[in-house]
């Protein structure tokens, strides 16, 4: 960036109408074809890891959040406020490079390009450095408030850069929906309630395969009398179906995002997000960024456990 352009930006404060202003430029940016494409690169490497990780994390998220909400119910402020501040699920690169996209495109924070902070706290530093938000952090009574409100502020951005994690599952969910309706002809919402049909699959067709008359006829055979999935091997299917499916769940943005951006739904989120900060900056609370799409994954999540039983019990 030039350093006018740097020095025009310095002298420059905040504004909440000139980040809304930018809304629609920076969902098309990072979130259409091919800008998906380019922020879902960083998830080759180590994504690959966090996000399996984040998938069995994320119930945790749920279960945490919901123990705030109890204790502010209570009364018991602090601790819910506790609650609410814990990170639960890890940062990944994706969520890392799109934090830095968001202060820097979106709120006008200076962030180097091609260098995403490394650390939930770094969002805070770039945050209290920031030329744009001195006057505000000036203003207040001292530096302890300017950081707690630097922190409310990071706070707010990773939440919904966590969003991501709670769509790529509810993605990976719908696309298991859709495998198990067109190849098992029956409700699948998750990993675990498609197992017994691949089990079934894979032990059908050792069965056949074996069989000591032929495949022809093993077919037959197996087509009046079918084979039965011994439990071991439905236990491994669901252990690689899961894995399976976490691996997608890294990825699965590069479908998702497009999706929400024709809907709206990535305009409206960002426009919750800045809501949120200009409440901060302005002394105005009560308008916290709640991820809720994790409470939606947790209800397909239940309704997966749901049929798994349904069909155990009746087997």
């Amino acid at each position: 960036m030039p350093a006018s352009e740097e020095r025009r930006r310095e002298n420059r404060p905040w504004s909440a109408a000139r980040s809304r202003a930018r809304v629609a430029g920076f969902v098309s940016r990072n979130f259409m074809w091919p800008g998906t494409f380019r922020l879902h690169r960083a998830a080759l490497g180590a994504d690959v890891l966090r996000a399996p990780a984040n998938v069995f994390l994320s119930p945790v998220l749920v279960l945490t959040r919901l123990a705030a909400w109890t204790c502010g119910a209570l009364r018991l402020r602090r601790l819910g406020a506790w609650l609410r501040g814990r990170r639960i699920l890890l940062r990944t690169d994706v969520s890392a490079r799109l934090e830095a996209a968001i202060l820097r495109d979106l709120l006008d924070i200076p962030v180097p390009h091609g260098r995403p902070p490394t650390r939930a706290g770094d969002l805070a530093e770039a945050i209290l450095a920031a030329p744009e938000l001195r006057g505000v952090l000036d203003g207040r009574a001292g530096r302890g408030d300017a950081r707690v409100l630097a922190d409310r502020i990071a706070e707010a951005v990773a939440e919904y850069t966590g969003t991501r994690s709670a769509i790529a599952e509810l993605t990976t969910a719908l696309l298991t929906l859709i495998a198990g309706a067109m190849v098992f002809h029956a409700l699948t919402p998750g990993m675990i309630s498609m197992a017994p049909g691949v089990a079934e699959a894979l032990s059908r067709s050792a069965a056949v395969a074996g069989f000591p008359l032929g495949e022809t006829l093993g077919g037959l055979w197996y087509g009046v009398f079918p084979a039965r999935a011994d439990p071991w091997l439905v236990a491994a299917t669901i252990a690689g179906l899961v894995a399976l499916g976490a691996l997608v769940t890294a990825f699965a943005g590069v479908l998702a995002d497009p999706v929400q951006g024709w809907l709206g739904i990535h305009r409206r989120r960002l426009m919750r997000l800045i809501d949120t900060i200009e409440a901060e900056l302005t002394g105005a609370g009560g308008r916290p960024f709640v991820a809720r799409e994790h409470y939606v994954v947790r209800a397909f999540d239940l309704w997966d456990a749901a049929l798994s039983f349904v069909r155990t019990f009746k087997g």
